[in-house]
């Protein structure tokens, strides 16, 4: 069996916050974490495994292992309390500069988190491994919390994660705010398609003779799905992407009008990458996407910051794409030539 826990973070910041509204109680979309007021102040439960913590706050250094975390920042004009990250090389958001770089997301340096003298380091959680490298930072007394948004299915529950970093620097009700416009923008958006899924989609690569597609509960499905588009995996239930044969991605993509999130930068790169992909429908006609429209030359992508934050633009874009609409109306998807 397995275990899980939850983080218990106690809000310090309860009159700050309250003195604004009640705090909603609930989320609408997300599912992994909880944000409550009691008498004492603003309770935030985070479930994770093996984790239990303690802190108050508001809290002004924040060191972050991913990327996303700094779009949360950013979108709350709160990048002054980011203090340490991991991987500046692949921040695509303007930072101040004197940030601590601890080093790989994969194995931030102990001495760095300890050197940048953290309120609390907003960790991600990929597996057994990063478990044990926060048991290892936890025992030097670093503060953490994990802010897990990839595990959502959804496009709205991942954003609605901006509510646990408002809530640990003391500006709840304004990703609140923040939040709401999306949601509205994002319902409004999906409700002005005609949804006959006429046009059919299709997503990723071949590597090494393995083509991983979105299940039903990923993310990018629902994006797919809210802008009206044909995807033959809605029904599936899996929770991680489905790996195919490169012969069952033809049997079940090589009509596909459009493909979205494809590797390369070019037609002919993706060409040179695998002869195979040439035999789809949707590179013959030339409409082939990657999410690399905001990518900085060393890697940094907006999408991954900005598009986490703003799924109303990702949809739009998909939107856009499905209707062949000119390259310019897209915000983070890319057309290749």
């Amino acid at each position: 069996m397995i275990f899980i826990l939850c983080s218990l973070v106690f809000v310090g910041c309860a009159k700050q916050s309250t003195e604004q509204g009640t705090v909603p109680v609930g989320n609408k979309y997300a599912t992994g974490f909880a944000i409550n007021e009691t008498d004492s102040g603003i309770l935030v439960e985070v479930f994770q495994p093996y984790q239990r913590l303690c802190v108050k706050t508001p809290m002004r250094r924040l060191g972050t292992m991913s990327t996303v975390q700094v779009g949360f920042l950013y979108a709350l004009d709160a990048m002054e309390c980011l203090a340490a990250v991991c991987n500046p090389e692949l921040i695509y958001t303007p930072v101040k500069g004197d940030e601590i770089d601890l080093g790989d997301s994969m194995k931030p340096s102990a001495e760095r988190v300890l050197q940048g003298n953290l309120d609390i380091l907003l960790a991600v959680n990929y597996g057994q491994y990063d478990n044990l490298e926060a048991t290892r930072l936890e025992r030097l007394g670093v503060p953490i919390i994990y802010i897990n948004e990839w595990q959502e299915s959804s496009p709205l529950a991942r954003a609605e994660w901006i509510r646990v970093l408002g809530a640990l620097i003391g500006k709840l009700h304004e990703a609140d705010s923040i939040f709401q416009k999306v949601e509205t923008q994002y319902i409004n958006l999906k409700s002005s398609i005609s949804n006959d899924q006429s046009t059919k989609i299709m997503s990723g690569n071949n590597f090494r003779g393995t083509w991983y597609v979105p299940s039903g509960k990923n993310y990018l499905a629902y994006l797919f799905k809210d802008a009206g588009a044909a995807y033959p995996f809605y029904d599936n239930d899996r929770e991680t992407s489905i790996p195919l044969t490169v012969e069952d991605c033809l049997h079940y993509f090589g009509d596909a009008d459009v493909w979205v999130g494809a590797g390369g930068n070019s037609m002919a790169e993706l060409a040179q990458m695998d002869e195979k992909h040439t035999w789809f429908k949707a590179y013959q006609n030339g409409r082939v996407y990657n999410w690399r429209k905001q990518q900085l030359p060393g890697g940094a992508n907006n999408f991954w910051e900005r598009g986490v934050v703003h799924p109303e633009e990702m949809l739009e874009d998909v939107i856009h794409i499905l209707n062949n609409a000119p390259d310019s109306m897209l915000h983070f998807a890319n057309r290749l030539y």
